[in-house]
């Protein structure tokens, strides 16, 4: 019995290529190509990714503190270059007492520029290392919810609400304390906050109540729902409040869509679907709009009201000033065409249709079919998903982007470092030739202890005119 060369599960077959002209691969994509040594198996390993990881870290080092050194290279060799410059104009071979203390300061102010760079560079390693411990606890946390949630889904739909209320118990107080440490917490009155709080009392407190039911059910399947799609929700794993910003919308619809279509004996445990066998779309449509002008009405007193001298003031922002100043967004240009004196009664307006219209789906398909309400939440789901990927390619894109820029920026830096250094440190005016020309013997001269005769420029003085010195 043979023994495996290697760990490796086996490679796929090789790909081959076509007949055509340009192949199966266009020319930018010709090195993933596998051929007889390497295969795709190789590139996603462990041991590769940590090594690139490390590489690029270790290179990224390497470079900085060569950048430094050499700064601090040109630096010295510009001060010592005036310094032999000043020896040369003044025709005596010691160094002044003021090129020392010079020299002394500048030494000085390089050791204190260090040690501060030091400092900085301990406190952005401690802080950027707790930013990732806390960046992998919300991608651990993020990712195991999704997979627990599908297997719920699947195995005991019974426990999605229970699901529901712990994750709810973890991502809502923390929310609160965020917001409020960041002076947010003015977006804490909007509506999809109100309907969490709702989708839960009705829950563990009131399941018999078919009012309180369809509201919920209507709100959650509308206004929630939809705000993934125009509130641009992105499944972000690392991203805390990205996070937190997909639950509180899609974890209602897809909680009250399973307990109405997948929950096992739904009855027994919400006695309010023995009433609502199916909806009445008007009464439905009024309950769902008398529960939305209750928090309208709680938020134009509380917030509009109460609190607007610190809202114009610019110490508190809502999502009403967050709208108006986008200027990029439908809701943002239409609301600068409004007068300034009926911006916020527009607005609630608005609100109030946007709110209507989003919850006839839920009125008039998703509540009658299961087949429906499950494609509506794969679509919200898809969507996430899409604003996601496109922001881990835009933004990282960019920021390798930059960070290809600033290399480039840091080589041209080098090669006219390199370009601008010369061994050559010899007078740079006729009068400095003069000096030298016309000064006494140079190798007899007893040198000063700091500048030895090795240092000195004699290789760039004409011959015959230092023989005509020594001449005289």
């Amino acid at each position: 019995m043979t023994t495996p060369t290697h760990s490796r599960p086996p490679s796929p077959p090789p790909m081959r290529r076509r007949d055509s002209g340009s192949g199966v691969f266009s020319i930018p994509f010709e090195r993933f190509k596998r051929d007889d040594i390497s295969d795709w198996a190789s590139g996603f390993t462990l041991l590769d990714t940590m090594e690139t990881y490390f590489d690029s870290h270790i290179d990224l080092l390497q470079r900085n503190l060569a950048k430094t050194s050499d700064r601090l290279k040109m630096r010295a060799e510009e001060t010592i270059n005036d310094i032999k410059k000043d020896v040369l104009k003044d025709g005596v071979f010691k160094i002044m007492p003021a090129s020392s203390v010079q020299l002394e300061r500048e030494l000085q102010r390089y050791k204190l520029k260090v040690s501060q760079r030091l400092i900085s560079i301990t406190q952005t390693w401690h802080s950027a290392k707790v930013i990732r411990t806390r960046e992998k606890v919300t991608f651990f946390l993020a990712v195991m919810s999704l997979l627990l949630t599908a297997l719920l889904f699947g195995m005991a739909p019974e426990w999605i609400h229970v699901a529901y209320t712990i994750q709810a118990a973890y991502y809502l107080p923390l929310r609160v304390y965020m917001y409020k440490k960041r002076a947010w917490h003015y977006f804490l009155f909007d509506l999809c906050y109100y309907c969490n709080v709702l989708d839960l009392a009705f829950i563990w407190i009131m399941p018999e109540s078919p009012a309180l039911f369809v509201a919920c059910y209507c709100l959650s399947l509308g206004s929630l729902a939809s705000a993934v799609i125009t509130w641009r929700n992105s499944l972000v794993f690392h991203d805390w409040d990205k996070v937190t910003s997909l639950f509180i919308h899609i974890y209602p619809p897809l909680v009250f869509s399973v307990i109405r279509h997948y929950y096992p004996d739904a009855h027994s445990r919400f006695p309010a679907l023995r009433e609502v066998p199916h909806m009445q779309p008007v009464t439905a449509l009024l309950l769902s709009t008398i529960i939305y002008l209750i928090w309208q009405l709680l938020y134009w007193k509380f917030v509009l009201i109460d609190r607007r001298a610190k809202v114009q003031s610019g110490q508190r922002m809502t999502s009403f000033t967050f709208l108006l100043n986008d200027k990029r967004g439908a809701i943002g240009r239409a609301l600068a065409s409004v007068p300034p004196r009926y911006r916020e009664e527009s607005f609630m307006l608005g609100q109030l249709v946007y709110s209507v219209i989003t919850e006839l789906p839920a009125v008039f398909l998703l509540y009658d079919s299961a087949f429906w309400s499950s494609a509506y939440i794969l679509l919200l789901f898809a969507v996430s998903v899409w604003n996601g990927g496109g922001f881990y390619i835009e933004v990282f894109g960019r920021k390798f982007e930059r960070e290809l820029e600033a290399l480039r920026k840091e080589l041209a830096e080098v090669n006219a470092r390199s370009e601008r250094s010369s061994p050559t440190l010899g007078p740079q005016s006729d009068d400095d030739l003069t000096t030298v020309a016309t000064s006494p013997n140079l190798s007899q001269k007893t040198l000063s202890p700091s500048v030895t005769e090795v240092e000195l420029p004699q290789e760039t003085i004409p011959p015959q005119q230092a023989e005509n010195g020594n001449a005289h």
